[in-house]
């Protein structure tokens, strides 16, 4: 399964794998490299799963005349 097909916790269950492996220090040089390589991509991945989240999220506000409204979650209060 490539990083494009995996949910964003399956990203994180799968970098948390990586690091427990690394973390033993019992893989060979090869397998830490590429296991590095893998991890270091899943996180470029992530990363760029929650950049697309943040640009989704919207929050409601009261507009000048009273109705809801919505606006970007970083923006200020109308």
């Amino acid at each position: 399964m490539s990083d494009q097909e995996l949910t964003f916790a399956q990203t994180i269950k799968r970098i948390e794998e990586i690091v427990a492996l690394l973390e033993r220090g019992d893989a060979q040089l090869e397998q830490s490299l590429a296991l590095f390589e893998e991890g270091t991509a899943l996180i470029r991945s992530a990363g760029r799963m929650l950049d697309n989240a943040e640009q989704k999220v919207v929050r409601l506000v009261k507009s000048e005349d009273g109705t809801p409204a919505e606006a970007d979650f970083l923006e200020e209060s109308v």
